[in-house]
């Protein structure tokens, strides 16, 4: 022994380290082949179809006049936009599905990466979820209770705070100029005016 106490529970999963994947990250052919395959997908799948979709909505906007075009350049420039965002929108929406390829595959440091990242987001503070032994038994209680002593005790233990009276952004003691009294201008038939 060397003089340090374990603390760790004796049946407790010790998380695998999470491998390093940074710039100089090498692929290996596995990973390779499912990039050029969401590449793909996500580009005739989704970007294409995006792409077109927007492209067509804008050019019926711009025809009943909703949207205008160009002085010069007409629809284009409009058209134009749509399709860069309707192509980014396709490869944004088909994330998901390309990690979950990753997760998928057996011996992909990569897919290791993503699937500890998952187990890590689910769990509070980077530690993974696992029972403790000290955990007792709690889905019986309900934090809205129904008898009086409970209710007695969360309105004890929560604090109470008094409203807060509405006071204008304006101070106000200061004049802004603006009054209540509404001027009335007269004018005679030499087009003399003064107020009332």
């Amino acid at each position: 022994m060397n003089g340090r106490a374990d603390f760790r529970e004796p049946n407790a999963e010790v998380p695998r380290p999470i491998p390093h994947i940074g710039a100089d990250y090498i692929p290996t052919e596995e990973e390779r082949r499912v990039f050029a395959e969401c590449n793909d997908e996500s580009f005739w799948f989704r970007s294409v179809p995006l792409a077109a979709t927007s492209m067509l909505i804008t050019q019926g906007l711009i025809s009943k006049g909703i949207l205008s075009s160009h002085p010069k350049y007409g629809s284009i420039p409009k058209l134009i936009f749509a399709c860069i965002m309707g192509y980014f929108a396709g490869k944004l929406s088909y994330v998901k599905t390309c990690q979950e390829k990753f997760k998928n595959l057996e011996n992909s440091p990569l897919g290791e990466a993503l699937r500890s990242g998952q187990a890590r987001r689910s769990s509070p503070t980077g530690h993974y979820s696992q029972r403790s032994k000290y955990d007792s038994n709690v889905s019986g209680h309900s934090s809205f209770g129904t008898s009086p002593a409970a209710d007695n005790l969360e309105k004890e233990m929560l604090p109470h705070y008094e409203p807060i009276p509405f006071s204008a952004s304006l101070n106000e003691s200061t004049p802004t100029g603006i009054t209540d009294h509404i001027a009335q201008v007269k004018v005679n038939k030499y087009g003399d005016t003064w107020d009332e």
